[in-house]
């Protein structure tokens, strides 16, 4: 750990829960080894640190914890805005194709640094990552997030059929590489290692079966996975695992579903999957622009809250069309006007910061500014655009302000962007 202090002066922002926030318009920011020691007005805060610390002046900023991408796959940059049909299609015609390409590690070296220099332009501080199925592309992700000191939850896909067999592994390949995986990456430095079955149509029930019983041996892991994003989808489900009453219960009977689970999509579940995976304190990630773009159908982000089903949102490049999660939270408001639901920006900016942080298993880490936390924060420059600044002039409060930030923000409004109280410079 680097031994150094800081102090931010700008417009802070972050939330205490779901139902409370802290604004200071003119606050302070103390930072000391990476880890949170101080938040609160200028004016109080000045007094007591002056001297103490150098205090760098950003005012006319906004400073606030740094985005949670909760579903991306570190293996699909190069497959943004290819046309596709449908889901299926889309997978069959460019990703897996392009995958392929990651058995080379130069090439994975490359194509992951690009992909971490565009999560970071965009202000997003932690990832839930796929890679491919080849463990040289899951080594460059967590080499690369290990270098940058960067909180990542990742895992190596596992598939072993109905995909190109340059894709595929064999189970007793699969355990065991996964099994040196953890040994080598699982809490090092501030990754974490997640049990990933790419989806129930590219896993045996056999595969499946094997990796539950590595999550019995791993019960505080997270388990990441696609669930319920396509109709085409859940009727292929349902022909491959004839036995299971619905497509959570394919994940249910191998214990891959409970509180660490991480589960992508769940557009199309029944009201009896709503209530198994709010018993089963399962976690959603809600990816509304690869949604959009596959025409895969308008997730309940309502139903979700109301259930209180924890949930985070998820860019899921390559299917997804932006690394901002700004624009994918003004997808993802999008997607519940169109079902009759307009979340708040509150709603929306808790989802990208502390709620999705929780939804991750990293609610005591990250996602505000409580002291003990780690310092992830960015400062957003909404002077970056005329559009947006002239929305912020004629917004009267915080809320509209944030609304206008959230529909019209993208990477030009992230300035500064910082990991562990350590600035990033640019990739």
């Amino acid at each position: 750990m680097i031994n150094k202090s800081i102090g931010i002066r700008a417009g802070i922002f972050h939330f205490l829960s779901k139902e409370k926030y802290e604004y200071f318009e003119d606050g302070i920011l103390v930072v000391i080894n990476g880890i949170i020691n101080d938040v609160g007005h200028a004016q109080e805060l000045l007094p007591k640190w002056e001297g103490i610390i150098t205090i760098d002046d950003k005012r006319g900023q906004l400073l606030m914890p740094g985005f949670i991408d909760g579903h991306t796959h570190a293996v699909q940059t190069g497959v943004i805005a290819s046309y596709g049909e449908q889901l299926l299609n889309w997978l069959e015609d460019y990703t897996f194709p392009y995958e392929e390409n990651f058995s080379d590690k130069e090439f994975c070296k490359k194509d992951i640094h690009s992909f971490f220099k565009e999560l970071l332009k965009n202000g997003t501080t932690t990832a839930a990552i796929y890679s491919s199925v080849h463990q040289e592309s899951i080594r460059a992700i967590f080499e690369k997030g290990a270098e940058l000191n960067m909180r990542i939850i990742a895992g190596k896909t596992n598939m072993d059929r109905n995909a190109p067999k340059e894709l595929l592994e064999d189970n007793e390949t699969t355990i065991s590489i996964a099994k040196q995986l953890i040994e080598k990456y699982h809490k090092y430095k501030r990754l974490s290692y997640a049990i990933t079955p790419r989806f129930a149509i590219t896993s045996s029930s056999q595969q499946l079966k094997d990796l539950g019983k590595l999550k019995q041996s791993y019960p505080e892991m997270p388990v990441q996975t696609h669930i319920s994003e396509n109709e085409e989808e859940i009727k292929t489900v349902k022909q491959l695992f004839p036995k299971r009453k619905d497509y959570l219960d394919v994940y249910e009977h191998e214990g891959l579903v409970g509180k660490n689970s991480l589960l992508g999509h769940g557009i199309h579940f029944s009201d009896s999957e709503w209530e198994r995976i709010q018993k089963s304190q399962a976690n959603l990630i809600h990816c509304p622009t690869s949604n959009l773009f596959l025409g895969s159908g308008l997730f309940n982000l309502k139903k979700c809250l109301y259930m209180d089903i924890p949930v985070a949102l998820g860019s899921d490049i390559g299917a997804g069309t932006s690394f901002s999660m700004l624009k994918t939270a003004a997808a993802a408001y999008q997607v519940a006007a169109l079902r009759g639901h307009k979340p708040s920006a509150l709603e929306l900016f808790y989802i990208l910061t502390l709620g999705g942080a929780k939804a991750l298993g990293l609610g005591h880490k990250i996602g505000n500014f409580e002291t003990g936390k780690e310092a992830d924060f960015i400062l957003l420059d909404l002077t970056k655009q005329d559009l947006l600044t002239k929305k912020m002039i004629a917004s009267k409060t915080l809320e509209e302000k944030l609304f206008a930030l959230m529909m019209l923000g993208d990477d030009r409004n992230i300035s500064e962007v910082y990991l562990m109280g350590i600035p990033i410079k640019k990739q």
